[in-house]
């Protein structure tokens, strides 16, 4: 059972990865459209190439000062720039999995830009790494190391969560109605932690960088666990 879950969920993220690539393939994150003409656009190239028809979470196509935003925050619905970020964070279910992938996308050539992008997926790594590397590590532990590393590459973290459960649709939900699963800081709940049928648990791992001074950010997130 625990090979299928894997196998599953890795199939959904793979799946998602696509979508991101034919996104950028196919010309949709361009200057001079709304976020919400992307995202409706993204929406029927999915629904076209892979049949998706549910997603767990709302769509999120942010551009601009939206990219200094956090998920649960509301944005006004922007116009993309010409020398732009475009943050697209999408909680697609692919048969009966989740999947959870976010990426930024450059448009023009500005350095800081740039590197922001670079460097969230530099800390996505290093975040993995401290997982691999260390058994007992908690939510909070990991959400203060990701949160460590914005400032040492120079930017600031931009959100009080860094990612999450995902599993079988819908994923597994705290009876408590606590927040322990979900990277923050403070949460004592080991990554590493079973269910209560003893199967292990696949977190999300987020990793939001922003500049504030500037007025952008960038978001990249994707399984942790496998």
């Amino acid at each position: 059972m625990t090979d299928d879950v894997v196998r599953n969920l890795k199939a959904a993220q793979d799946t998602a990865a696509d979508l991101f690539a034919e996104v950028a393939s196919a010309g949709l994150i361009r200057p001079g459209v709304l976020e919400s003409e992307i995202s409706r656009e993204i929406d029927a190239l999915a629904r076209e190439r892979h049949g998706l028809r549910r997603h767990w979470h709302r769509r999120i196509v942010r551009c601009g000062r939206n990219t200094l935003l956090s998920y649960y925050d509301d944005a006004e619905d922007l116009r993309v720039a010409e020398d732009d970020l475009v943050v697209v964070d999408l909680g697609p279910v692919f048969g009966e999995w989740e999947a959870d992938f976010g990426r930024t996308y450059v448009l023009g050539s500005d350095p800081r830009k740039r590197q922001i992008v670079t460097d969230i997926g530099a800390a996505f790594t290093l975040g993995r790494e401290l997982y691999e590397a260390m058994p007992n590590l908690t939510a909070g532990a990991l959400y203060d190391y990701v949160h460590a590393l914005a400032l040492d590459f120079g930017w600031e973290f931009g959100a009080k969560t860094a990612g999450h459960l995902v599993g079988h649709f819908p994923h597994e939900q705290p009876r408590d109605g606590s927040r322990r699963f979900s990277i923050r800081t403070g949460n004592e709940t080991l990554l590493r932690e079973p269910d209560g049928e003893g199967r292990p648990r696949h977190w999300i791992l987020e990793i939001h960088f922003v500049d504030r001074e500037r007025g952008f950010g960038a978001f990249c997130e994707e399984l942790l666990t496998i």
